[in-house]
């Protein structure tokens, strides 16, 4: 797909600034509904938000009036979620790493990397193989409120801000 390059540049920071936003949504407005959409604490599981929600919604907006044009963001979504966990777990878990400045820069570079990467995809974007983006993009929302509601125990569930970052070294 080809899309004007100031409208991929404008959405792209549009949808930045929209995970900026949707960090701290549930601490203004805390609820059900905007703890669906916004991380309820620190743990890395509830930054993956950041990243599906507004990379979401910028797909939407850039692929109204495109047929099949929203299924390549659809394949490249899991796939940036993943690389959000990855990277966050790098940074905190295992190098112990607390700064907001590296934090805010993974953000962005999953961010762009993501635009970057659904615009490399060309059509015809049909048959069976088209509908599993669309499965796994349906799955992982589901999977975001499930975990939302219904935490389960572990490292990348756990609020890191509250109990710190570093892996526990085995004695």
């Amino acid at each position: 797909m080809i899309y004007p390059k100031r409208q991929l540049i404008l959405t792209c920071i549009a949808a930045i600034l929209a995970g900026c936003v949707l960090h701290f949504l549930y601490q203004w407005l805390p609820n059900a509904v905007t703890a669906l959409f916004s991380p309820v604490n620190e743990s890395l599981w509830e930054h993956v938000k950041l990243v599906f929600w507004p990379f979401l919604g910028a797909a939407l907006i850039l692929n109204r009036d495109r047929p099949g044009g929203m299924r390549p963001w659809l394949l490249v979504l899991p796939g940036l979620c993943a690389l959000m966990l990855i990277l966050g777990w790098v940074y905190h878990v295992t190098l112990g790493g607390e700064t907001m400045w590296v934090d805010i820069a993974i953000y962005v570079l999953v961010i762009v990397l993501g635009f970057w990467l659904s615009t490399r995809f060309s059509g015809p974007f049909q048959g069976f193989p088209w509908i599993l983006p669309i499965i796994a993009a349906v799955a992982l929302a589901l999977l975001i409120g499930w975990f939302t509601l219904y935490p389960p125990e572990g490292l990348l569930f756990r609020d890191l801000a509250a109990v710190g970052s570093w892996l526990p070294l085995p004695c």
